[in-house]
């Protein structure tokens, strides 16, 4: 038979669990610097803000080059309190981040984390330096709070981008990292952009540095990025968020033209018979591929071009005589693609042949896609014998001809030609593509292919792979790795947009801690019915 707990015992439990509560949620009172005390100093900063002018003081110095920013060493008075800042921040929970932009991990919203010294540094930024920053800046900033701790590891990244989302005003990081040297990586880069305000090159890259708080004016200019950890042993631990207000006016964005696009090069089955490995050429394995196609619509064809084509091609492209030009700006993409007059001749013979007419008919075998006109559309191969019998039928109801009448033939669709565009490529450590607003308003259906060069030793683990998302989400749809003469072929839809994964540092390692120069080569095209 249970016993009622005695009255005493139950208060006493009561006591320790109020206690409990009462510690969990007290915040540890914080003192920032001086120099956010120092009346004088605030006025300083807010005439040299004003006039985008540089100022310093003490452990403030405010430099407005590429454009404003603050950094406030020993931003947090007692180093105890940043110690104990720390170590609350590492027993939290961290989730992987991970997408075109971005590779870190980072911890819950902390807008309402009661740990003692959490709660104390948000009340203290969101409250007496968030009035102070609004002084200075001469506006009104919200008490909305927007603050998260992030861990990058070797290899993590957070690549250009400018910041700007409705209602951010300020971007701050405050630092708490062991010693760090440039080498280590992680350095805040900030770039400078040109007339269009496209971000052009780094110009100033900050190294985080222990109990640093550096913070920045969100604008249409104020690209940046987290460069690569290079370290393999070291975290870079910060907190990081926004204070909110008024947007800074922006321009209407620039738009870039778009590529080129351009019908196929009149070339004859006797170029496809030159290159291509027999198997594909093959009309009943041609009608497997394309049932396969129309399943996924994906589909990767191993050991596509013949053998000793694929080596004379491969080794080409590691000939210097090509001209690689470094392809931009860096918050849309970052690799090099080869000048098409400096190819050599059988690389020059093997971009002609993804352009030839009779690749494109090629493709159309394999895809059902209307990639040349002898290719029917799919309403002229279901619907033609509807069509005649529908027309047979009107004309005898109605007594009327069946020829068309020439209005009639006027507004029937003329079948558009079959386009293309496409590039040689080369990726090594630094590369990648990002998704971006443009890419997304522009977004059709098309088929996009990629013939790999040079991926042997290449693994997954070391980026320069293709992603496909679904537009304006997360989720991912597909990945494409490269893989040693083996042709990708992905047809994608208006809601489909692609990246390829930044290549890091572990592209350059070998096994045993040696350093490497590894990179492959893609030939890159996009089909247009």
């Amino acid at each position: 038979m249970a016993t009622k707990r005695p009255q005493d015992e139950c208060s006493s439990t009561d006591k320790k669990k109020k206690k409990k509560s009462e510690k969990e949620s007290r915040e540890e009172p914080v003192e920032l610097c001086a120099a956010v005390e120092d009346d004088q100093v605030k006025r300083a900063v807010t005439e040299a803000w004003s006039r985008k002018t540089t100022y310093s003081h003490g452990d403030l110095e405010l430099d407005c080059q590429p454009f404003p920013h603050c950094i406030f060493r020993n931003f947090i008075s007692s180093q105890a309190f940043a110690e104990n800042l720390k170590k609350e921040l590492l027993e939290l929970n961290f989730h992987e981040k991970s997408n075109d932009l971005y590779k870190f991990k980072q911890s819950d919203d902390l807008k309402k984390r009661t740990e003692p010294h959490i709660a104390g540094l948000r009340a203290a930024l969101f409250g007496r330096f968030r009035s102070w920053l609004g002084e200075v800046l001469g506006v009104e900033l919200e008490p909305t709070v927007d603050i998260s701790c992030a861990k990058y590891e070797y290899t993590d990244v957070l690549l250009c981008h400018d910041d700007e989302l409705e209602g951010r005003r300020v971007a701050f990081i405050l630092y708490l990292v062991p010693p760090w040297q440039s080498s280590d990586g992680g350095t805040l880069d900030l770039y400078t952009t040109d007339s269009y305000l496209q971000p052009q090159s780094i110009v100033k890259s900050l190294v985080p540095s222990w109990n640093t708080l550096v913070l920045f004016e969100v604008s249409p200019v104020s690209f940046h990025q987290v460069s690569e950890v290079l370290s393999q042993d070291k975290c870079r631990l910060s907190l990081s968020g926004w204070f909110h207000g008024p947007s800074l006016e922006r321009p209407p964005r620039h738009t870039v033209a778009p590529v080129q696009r351009n019908p196929h090069l009149p070339r004859d089955e006797t170029v496809l018979l030159e290159w291509i490995n027999p198997i594909y050429l093959d009309i009943s394995y041609q009608e497997q591929i394309q049932e396969d196609f129309e399943d996924s619509s994906e589909i990767q064809l191993k050991g596509f071009l013949k053998e000793e084509k694929f080596k004379e091609v491969s080794e080409a492209l590691r000939l210097s005589q090509i001209e690689w030009k470094k392809k931009g700006p860096p918050n849309k993409k970052c690799y090099e693609a080869a000048a098409l007059d400096s190819l050599p001749q059988c690389v020059s013979a093997c971009w002609e042949l993804l352009h030839s007419e009779a690749f494109f008919l090629l493709l159309s075998n394999f895809t059902g896609l209307r990639l040349h006109y002898l290719c029917p559309a799919d309403d002229e191969e279901n619907g033609d014998e509807e069509k005649d019998k529908k027309q047979q039928d009107d004309g005898e109801a109605t007594g009327s001809s069946n020829e068309p009448s020439s209005a009639d033939a006027s507004r029937e669709k003329e079948p558009s030609t079959p386009l293309c565009c496409g590039e040689v490529r080369r990726w090594s450590h630094g590369g990648y593509t990002l998704l971006h607003d443009g890419e997304a308003a522009r977004a059709e259906y098309a088929l996009d292919l990629v013939l790999p060069f040079g991926c042997a030793g290449w693994q997954s683990e070391f980026g320069g792979f293709t992603c496909y998302v679904a537009n304006e989400e997360d989720e991912e749809l597909l990945t494409v790795y490269p893989e040693d003469n083996s042709l990708a072929l992905v047809y994608r839809d208006k809601e489909t947009l692609k990246f390829v994964k930044h290549v890091n540092h572990k592209s350059t390692s070998e096994p045993d801690g040696s350093s490497t120069c590894r990179e492959f080569y893609d030939f890159s095209f996009v089909y247009y019915e």
